[in-house]
């Protein structure tokens, strides 16, 4: 068995989480705490990618940073990066797709925070920065830990926009997703049941290695 869509995956799947962390906690938060106007149009935009289908995520995206977009050229003129037909292409669909969970995960485990323990930290004269990094952060670990989870699961299983975006370029582009789709096309059902099983259960160990490491955070903190 190639295992170059195997290693693919698991490094899209991780630069995606990662990117995606790092979007989807302020986004969470300024969705949970924020005092600002259109936020049922900041979290309706947020939610979209996950009720669109994956070819038209694809589709947008490819319009978005295509070659003949704007974006696309600054992008290949200004920093010689071009995102279609590349695994980073692939890392951006990954992101756009998962966002979502991410970014409910984290509101979720904000919305659930005392807001009293914050307000007790500010009576302290802690900084504002503070107060999140020291006291809201923490207090939502489990949420955070949940979307980070479902986002990367999200991203091993990635398929529709990452083929728009990145294609099927074996040893290049091809991820676990899309090689299963090739097996099945030709027939070779033995393959694709292996590349099943070997997706399914790279999903799971991340899931439960996540929830392990939520589990002992928690202990720790009582």
């Amino acid at each position: 068995m190639n295992w170059d869509p195997v290693l693919l995956s698991l490094k899209i799947s991780l630069y995606a989480t990662a990117f995606t962390a790092l979007l989807g906690i302020p986004l969470g938060w300024l969705l949970a705490r924020g005092r600002i106007r259109g936020k049922s149009l900041l979290s309706a935009l947020v939610t979209l990618p996950m009720v669109l289908p994956p070819t038209v995520l694809g589709y947008y995206l490819l319009v978005l940073v295509g070659r003949q977009s704007v974006i696309g050229r600054w992008l290949q003129n200004t920093l010689n990066i071009n995102l279609v037909f590349t695994w980073q292409g692939a890392v951006l669909a990954a992101i756009v797709v998962s966002l979502p969970l991410m970014v409910r995960g984290v509101q979720s485990g904000m919305e659930n925070v005392d807001t009293d323990l914050e307000n007790a930290a500010r009576t302290m004269g802690k900084t504002e920065w503070t107060v999140f990094f020291r006291v809201t952060l923490p207090l939502a670990w489990p949420g955070v830990v949940s979307g980070i989870a479902l986002s990367f699961a999200r991203s091993m299983g990635e398929f529709g926009a990452t083929l728009i975006v990145a294609g099927n370029i074996p040893g290049r582009t091809q991820t676990l997703s899309i090689a299963i789709y090739d097996a099945i096309q030709g027939g070779n059902y033995a393959l694709a049941n292996s590349l099943v099983l070997l997706i399914s259960a790279l999903t799971i160990a991340g899931l439960l290695l996540l929830n392990r490491y939520t589990s002992l955070r928690s202990l720790w903190y009582r």
